[in-house]
């Protein structure tokens, strides 16, 4: 059975950073690419970062120079590094496993930035 659980959600205000790690089971962690999506409120899902089994990586434009994603396949574990975060970062942010066509999702972390 394949669990992924997120944890690093929280409130900040903006400026501030968070890091978000997402721990994935019952799959061969170090064979598939990983991603991070969000979910604001009213908004669609969108795709925010992810890497693929090799560690090369991609963000968003609306992320870029601020958001890393990165993994540890030692850990089973894919890490999304959040600086200067501003209010339009607010979301429900997942992990899941696959990029495009998500295969599986986390049941999510509620990151709130205030201004």
């Amino acid at each position: 059975q394949v669990e992924l659980v997120e944890f690093g959600g929280g409130s900040v205000q903006a400026g501030g950073s968070l890091r978000l790690s997402c721990e994935a089971s019952g799959i061969v962690f170090s064979i598939n690419d990983m991603a991070w999506y969000r979910q604001a409120p009213g908004k669609e899902r969108e795709l925010v970062a992810d890497i693929t089994s090799f560690g090369s990586t991609h963000v968003v434009e609306s992320v870029k120079g601020r958001f890393t994603i990165s993994r540890d396949n030692a850990k089973n574990t894919v890490y999304l590094q959040m600086n200067s975060l501003i209010p339009e970062d607010t979301a429900t942010y997942y992990c899941t496993v696959g990029r495009t066509l998500p295969r599986y999702w986390g049941p999510g972390t509620q990151v709130t930035v205030s201004s």
